[in-house]
Formats: structure tokens, sequence, C-alpha cells
């Protein structure tokens, strides 16, 4: 089958989990003799037309002349290209600035848009941005042939909010085996001397709750919080805790240096509330360490009991001061690695994206 992959940045990914999705996504459907296409933003640094046996289709992104709205007019003229290109399935990753140009998809594919987080829900957006973003979720959900949920929360939602059925498909992961000490050394730290949060620097995504939670257990392990440090929020994060026993690292998309980060760390931290299996959860599950989680459907529903929970900085503080045995915390360590090892492998995520194609084409 032809199939388009619509809706992210591009790959190879160097941004976050929709980029991640593709990337993963593309590739197995290539190996499984499908003729695959991921559409690039012009300000992606790939510039080639393959990528690992997948077509890359560069369209106009005039995001960095003119801001935000830049994502709309890319995504407009990812739609328009595709108009031509006689697709099967196209496979929209998330909709906040592609489902108002529903009108301009072509008629013959498949259309398949995995529906995200709550979107309207981030703390950054003003109140008419959160209403465009209802609207937007709402044009989605209408306009689409199959929808996919990536959690069970956001399945739950969309049935009790429009009546209709999505169906289920999380992120992946890979398990974790290949430790290399090195990956600390850059950083000057040691195994199990340290807390981690790996994030965008977002509100809803509860870094600065963590950061007060840390400070007043008065903890001597440093914490290490790894995400882009180019937004105004991340600025005003990085000024008002200035400590020597917290490090900000900026971003790292190396996996393996991630992996090893996390598999060092004393504990993992996970604050986002926003909808979604979280890429960087199951990430943190397979890299086999001790996850601290905002307390929320979301989390809850990955996680279940092989988790501590959070919903404020005072709990986070008594948790970071508690003592756990050694049994307790390899039991939840193991439990999470059991989930990723024989649920949120990827090739169980690519069977069912290409199970969904095939089965409604039928």
């Amino acid at each position: 089958m032809r199939i388009a992959i619509l809706g992210t940045r591009g790959i190879p990914n160097n941004y976050g989990g929709f980029e991640q999705l593709a990337e993963y996504l593309s590739i197995a459907l290539v190996k499984r003799n499908h003729e695959v296409f991921v559409y690039n933003s012009s300000l992606h640094p790939y510039t080639d037309k393959q990528f690992k046996g997948v077509n890359i289709i560069t369209c106009n992104d005039p995001e960095g002349k003119i801001g935000t709205f830049g994502q709309f007019i890319y995504d407009l003229n990812c739609i328009l290209d595709a108009r031509k290109r006689n697709y099967d399935a196209i496979i929209q990753l998330g909709y906040t600035s592609s489902s108002i140009w529903w009108f301009a998809l072509p008629s013959k594919p498949l259309i398949i848009t995995n529906m995200d987080g709550l979107e309207w829900k981030r703390a950054k957006y003003i109140k008419p941005v959160k209403l465009f973003l209802k609207l937007a979720e709402w044009l989605a959900v209408k306009t689409s042939n199959l929808l996919v949920a990536d959690s069970i929360g956001i399945q739950n939602y969309l049935r009790k909010k429009y009546k209709v059925k999505s169906t289920y498909i999380p992120y992946g992961a890979n398990a974790f085996v290949s430790t290399d000490f090195n990956s600390l050394i850059s950083f000057n730290l040691n195994p199990k001397s340290y807390f981690i949060v790996i994030a965008r620097f977002e509100p809803e995504n509860n870094i600065e709750t963590i950061i007060k939670g840390y400070l007043l257990s008065e903890a001597t392990e440093s914490l290490v919080i790894i995400g882009a440090t180019h937004s105004k929020y991340a600025t005003y994060l990085m000024h008002q805790y200035k400590s020597p026993r917290i490090i900000f690292t900026g971003a790292i998309y190396n996996i393996n240096v991630l992996n090893n980060l996390r598999y060092y760390a004393k504990m993992y931290f996970h604050g986002h509330t926003v909808g979604g299996t979280n890429p960087s959860l199951l990430e943190a599950m397979a890299s086999q360490v001790f996850i601290c989680a905002h307390n929320n459907e979301f989390n809850k529903s990955v996680l279940e009991e092989d988790a501590v929970y959070f919903n404020d900085e005072k709990e986070i503080a008594t948790i970071i001061q508690s003592d756990r045995s050694e049994e307790y915390i390899d039991k939840a360590i193991n439990n999470n690695l059991k989930k990723i090892q024989e649920f949120y492998t990827w090739n169980n995520i690519i069977d069912a994206y290409e199970q969904l194609i095939i089965n409604a084409g039928k």
C-alpha cells in the first residue's frame, strides 16, 4: 500500500514523540513491503529524499519566519502535496494545526488521525487558543475515517465526549540492556547520585513542582533536568532556581545517552498531565529506573501499582525522603520492564497500525 505520514516535523527524529513514532512506523512499514512517504519540514536538517527506504517529501515551513502560524501553513502545504500522490492511507499524527484544512484532504485515501493528548488543557494557551483547539479537536473527530487513541484515558474521553469509537494504539519502546557508564562522565555524575527529569519545559509537565519538591526535601543527590531550554518558560525556571544541585543539560537526542542517564538515576520523575501514553515514560520503564509520576489517569493506566505518585511539591519531598526496600524497588522496575517486553513493543505497535489500515480497506 501507499501510505503517507503527516503532522510531524519529520524524520530522523530530532524533536519529540510523534517524530519518533513516525520514524519507527515508517521504517517498519517499508520492511513489510509498503511504500511509505513521510513529510518533513523545510527546517529539518535532513535533506535527502530517502531515509532507510522511506520516501521523504520536504514541504515549505515558514515557522522560522512568521512564528507559530507557520505550522498551519506547513500542514496545508503537506496536505496539498498529498492530493497529488494517490495514497491508499494517510496517517495524521495530531490535529492541532491540520484539522482546519480538512476540506483540502484528498478524498480517496483512508484518513487515520492519532488524537494525541488534550491539547486545549495546556496551561501555556490563553482562552481564545484553547477554544480554537477544542474546535480543531472536534474537526479531527468529525472528518477522520478512523481515530487512534494512544492511551486508555484518551479513548475514554473520545467515547464520552463525542460518542465515537477509537483504536487504542500506544507508543512503543525498546527494552534497554546495553549499559555504558561513560554516558555519566561528561555530566560529572555517579550511579544513583541523582534524580532525573526528561520533558519539554511546559507548565503542565510539572517541572517547577518537581524542582520545588526536590529543594524542599534537602536531598543530597543532584536533580538532572533534560529538555530544550530555548523557551521563555525554560529561561524562567533556570533563573528562578539557580542551584549547584540542579543541572539543566539542555536537549539530548542520543537515545543511548538518555537510556544510560535514566538507568543509573536513583529515581525518574514524570510530571506529564495532558494525556497520552508519553514516549518518555515508556522509555523510562524500558530503562529500568524507579519512577515517581504525577497522579493522573494517563500515568496510572500505564504504570499501575509499579510507581509512586505525587500531587504537589510536599508529596515529592516526602517521596524523596522516604525509605524503600530494594525488594520493593526491584519489583516495580521488573514489572514495568515486563510491560515493555510483552505489550509496549514496537513490533506490536507496528502490527496494530498495519492491521488497522488493512482491515479498513477490506
